[in-house]
Parts: structure tokens; C-alpha cells; sequence
């Protein structure tokens, strides 16, 4: 097996050069878009050699509130994130959302930590950091894309919301069926990106490790837990998401909140 081949400064300078000929070309055709490429590029080799200090530094004092508090910001920011693209207006989002990643990420560590995985140490940040990433990746954006449909369907259907609280209707019946539309939305990336991988590209954690010499299948059995475990995380944070959402927008008279 071959080690990885490593990258010096004067390949990531020839990296670089990649962007560089993406600029060229967007002047070229006056897209108008070498500004915002500019600033990418920047804000990539910033933010990611950041990350890897940080992550050097983790790895090597191996402590276990390093690796809870490493998590705990990642968590926040990926919050934060989802949270700007449902609305900022919406009372409690914040803590509806970040409690919602952490209960299915949480849910769906502890069943491929001691289940499958099962590392001498629960906390193994080989492991559990790189795992919860993706979690939480995935994660914000199945509920970015849920609660933003949610939002959306209810600010504009009031009056078909009404007709059926006028009828009889509980608020959970009355936008039911707007709930599972939103949850259906979020899930649509997964289950095509399930339905074609391996097919029409190599997914990154595959190409990952098959760059660092990792044997193929080996690499594909990851990748297959990985997805199952992003399906898992992404259903139950829409759920959880949704069904929060949908308590926001009603009194405790039952009446649509405007």
C-alpha cells in the first residue's frame, strides 16, 4: 500500500493557480464573478489551514473536553447557519435548531460508536470528529431546506390554514400535510445522491481515503455507513425541526399566528 503524497507549499502555490485560471476565465466571459472568486479562495485556504491547526492540536493532546468543546462550536456555527437560512425572525429558532442537530447526531454517534465502530475509547477524535462533521453538514442543510418550506407554505397559505382550524382541525392536522412536504424536500438530495453514488462520481470520503491508500473496499464500507448514518441524522432533525417550527406559529388557542 503506498503512503499518501504530500503537499508542499509549492503545490498548494499550484493550487492556487487552478483559481487563478477560474478568475481568467470569469473576466474573460465578463461573468462578473472575480470578486466573489477571489474572496472563496481566500476564505478556503483560510478557513481549512485553520481547521487543521486546530485539528493538529486536538488530535495530539487526545483529551476528551477538547474534543466535546472542538464539537460543541462546530455544533453552534452549524446552527447558526441553518437558522439565518429559515428565518430570523421566528422566536426560539436558535435553540430549536441546535438542539435538534445534537439529538440526532448524538443519537446516531452512540449507535455507530458502540454498535458498529466501537473504538477502544467513545471520544477517539480519529473518529467522532470527523463522523459528527459530516453529520452536522448534512444536517443543517436538511434543516435549512425543511424549515424554510415549512416557513414559506404557512406565510402563504393562512387561509386555507384557517378554513381547516374552522372546520375542526387540530394545528397538527391543519399543516400536516405542509410538513411532510418540508421533510420530503430535505430528503430528496440524500436519497438521489443514495440512488446514484458510486455511479456518476466517487464521493469525497471515498476519494479521500482511496488518496491516502486506503484499500478500495474498505473505503466504499465507510462510505456506506456514512450514508446511512446521514439519512438517519437528516430525518430526525427534520422531524424534530418541523414539528418545533409548527408550534410557533400557533397560539394556545389553537389560532394561526400571523
Amino acid at each position: 500500500m503506498e503512503n499518501l503524497i504530500k503537499l508542499d507549499l509549492v503545490d498548494l502555490a499550484m493550487a492556487v493557480g487552478l483559481m487563478a485560471l477560474a478568475i481568467g476565465l470569469s473576466a474573460w466571459e465578463k461573468l462578473g464573478l472575480e470578486l466573489n472568486l477571489v474572496l472563496a479562495t481566500g476564505r478556503t485556504i483560510l478557513q481549512l489551514l485553520v481547521l487543521g491547526y486546530v485539528f493538529d492540536f486536538i488530535f495530539a493532546i487526545d483529551n476528551i473536553w477538547a474534543v466535546l468543546a472542538i464539537l460543541t462550536v462546530m455544533l453552534t456555527i452549524t446552527a447558526i447557519v441553518a437558522r439565518n437560512r429559515i428565518s430570523q425572525k421566528i422566536p426560539y429558532l436558535s435553540p430549536l435548531v441546535w438542539g435538534a442537530i445534537f439529538v440526532s447526531t448524538a443519537l446516531t454517534l452512540l449507535y455507530v460508536n458502540f454498535l458498529i465502530i466501537q473504538p477502544e475509547r467513545w471520544f477517539e477524535p480519529q473518529y467522532l470528529i470527523p463522523l459528527a462533521g459530516i453529520i452536522f453538514g448534512n444536517a443543517m442543510n436538511a434543516a435549512a431546506i425543511a424549515g424554510e418550506r415549512l416557513v414559506n407554505t404557512i406565510k402563504q397559505q393562512p387561509t386555507e390554514i384557517e378554513t381547516h382550524l374552522s372546520l375542526g382541525a387540530t394545528p397538527k392536522q391543519a399543516i400536516s400535510q405542509y410538513r411532510k412536504d418540508a421533510i420530503r424536500a430535505a430528503l430528496i438530495p440524500t436519497l438521489n445522491q443514495m440512488m446514484l453514488i458510486g455511479m456518476v462520481a466517487l464521493p469525497g470520503i471515498t476519494t479521500g481515503q482511496l488518496l491516502a491508500g486506503i484499500k478500495p473496499l474498505d473505503a466504499v464500507s465507510y462510505e456506506i455507513l456514512i450514508m446511512f448514518m446521514v439519512v438517519v441524522a437528516n430525518l430526525l432533525t427534520t422531524v424534530l425541526v418541523t414539528k418545533g417550527l409548527c408550534r410557533q406559529f400557533f397560539n394556545s388557542a389553537a389560532q394561526l399566528i400571523s
